[in-house]
């Protein structure tokens, strides 16, 4: 069997009720964590920019626009959504791939259930479908699809927003199949670019384009039947030699998306460990920053590839190795505030981030991070953190999920209405129709 057919088959064969509840609860705690990122950055330019560009050629009003206290088409509503909840790097992530699920699934998901009125259940079991896909895609071409420049949420994330689409729509196996296969002509998104604006574009085209490739496979569009694995397929012409077999074996018993983490810090989650061991080395060695003359932090390729470099604005601030260890050291926080331009800004962290090193130790499993604070008297200590806060080793709580989705909802300007917005999301799967909820989260 082809791929695409294998999966086009395994979603619309799915059942909710066959969803374990464990499962249900990760879909919810990654649709929650979604929507307070979105909402956390509701007036930031990027976001309101997007909206204002999107509205100049929106279709009709269906589809809420999370804090904006507007609708959109469902196209162009998701659009928008994807950017907000992936602006500030503080979103769900899928370690294996350093896939962020949600944000170009769940858009297209909420979207789609608003303007034709599908239930909170639906939202859930689509949503779990898509992000499994989404993650089970990149596991084939990782880590060389990523490694040749691809960002891998913008291009997988089109096939979990087709895979969700096709589910809500009631797609047979052959059209499920056949809008894979139509989304894989639609990925797109550079590594390159994560520092600019255009990150923000390939996103909300994932959330988009995966739309619009169910849509025009429920018309009757098709696509080839190896698109994803062809001699001239998407996996082999945007990467090295998949492997297929994490596509498609253990559908339905082992689940990717049970593998979600979460983050507690705005930054990309491969920084995590050394917010985390710089933190506790400050509280450890109990002396002020000046005291100490320089840091080492190792980790694996991918850290260095991501982190080792300039800090120029606050988009390169949420992927660097020094401004990490110099939060950490510095300020011993690392919330919102301190990734934007100001904390950038900053001579204290401007001048700690100079004292930062970062060298390769292939040993080190991704995630992790070993950090060496050596002080001007000759001192030194040394700590390596596997499991950071929020991985799958060290999850973060429903509470600490809670409480971040709050603290989001204040920095976007809805504190008041913050406790609200969680009460409506924390009840999606028994709501009947998302008006209500979405309505709510319209600020």
């Amino acid at each position: 069997m082809f791929v695409g057919q294998t999966l086009g088959e395994f979603v619309a064969a799915s059942r909710w009720q066959d969803i374990s509840p464990a499962l249900r609860q990760e879909g919810l705690r990654s649709i929650l964590n979604h929507i307070g990122c979105a909402l956390g950055v509701a007036q930031d330019p990027a976001v309101t920019t997007a909206l204002k560009v999107m509205r100049l050629t929106a279709g009709p009003a269906t589809s809420t626009v999370f804090g904006q206290g507007v609708k959109l088409d469902a196209m162009s509503a998701a659009f928008v959504n994807c950017i907000a909840g992936n602006l500030l790097d503080y979103d769900d992530t899928h370690l294996q791939t350093v896939i962020h699920p949600s944000a170009p699934v769940a858009p297209a998901a909420l979207a789609l259930a608003e303007q034709r009125g599908f239930s909170g259940a639906q939202v859930m079991h689509a949503f779990l479908l898509g992000a499994e896909v989404e993650c089970r895609i990149g596991n084939a071409v990782s880590p060389g699809h990523y490694a040749r420049g691809w960002h891998i949420t913008s291009t997988c994330g089109g096939f979990g927003s087709a895979v969700a689409t096709a589910k809500l729509l009631g797609l047979n196996a052959e059209q499920t199949w056949h809008a894979i296969g139509i989304a894989a002509s639609q990925s797109a998104g550079l590594v390159e670019n994560l520092p600019s604006a255009a990150k923000n574009v390939g996103m909300g085209n994932a959330a988009r384009n995966g739309m619009l490739a169910a849509f025009l496979a429920e018309q009757g569009y098709q696509a080839a039947p190896a698109a994803i694995e062809g001699p001239l397929g998407w996996a082999r012409a945007m990467g090295d030699t998949p492997n297929l077999a994490e596509i498609t074996e253990g559908l339905g018993t082992r689940w990717e998306i049970a593998r979600n983490t979460y983050k507690p810090y705005p930054a990309g989650i491969v920084f995590h460990a050394v917010i985390d061991a710089c933190l506790a080395l400050r509280e450890q060695l109990g002396v002020p920053p000046e005291a100490i003359a320089s840091v080492e932090v190792a980790g694996d390729q991918l850290l260095l590839d991501r982190g080792d470099r300039q800090v120029r604005n606050e988009r390169d601030a949420r992927v660097s190795i020094h401004h990490s260890a110099a939060l950490g050291f510095v300020r011993a926080r690392a919330g919102v505030a301190d990734f934007e331009m100001p904390a950038v800004a900053d001579p204290a962290l401007a001048a700690f981030r100079a004292k930062v090193t970062a060298r390769l130790d292939a040993s080190l499993p991704r995630g992790a991070a070993r950090v060496t604070a050596r002080l001007a008297d000759g001192r030194q200590a040394t700590l390596t953190v596997s499991a950071p806060v929020g991985s799958i080793d060290n999850p973060m709580s429903d509470a600490a999920l809670d409480a971040k989705f709050l603290d989001n909802a204040g920095i976007g300007g809805f504190a008041a209405q913050g406790p609200g917005m969680l009460r409506a999301v924390r009840g999606l799967e028994q709501a009947t129709e998302l008006g209500p909820l979405m309505a709510v989260l319209a600020g």
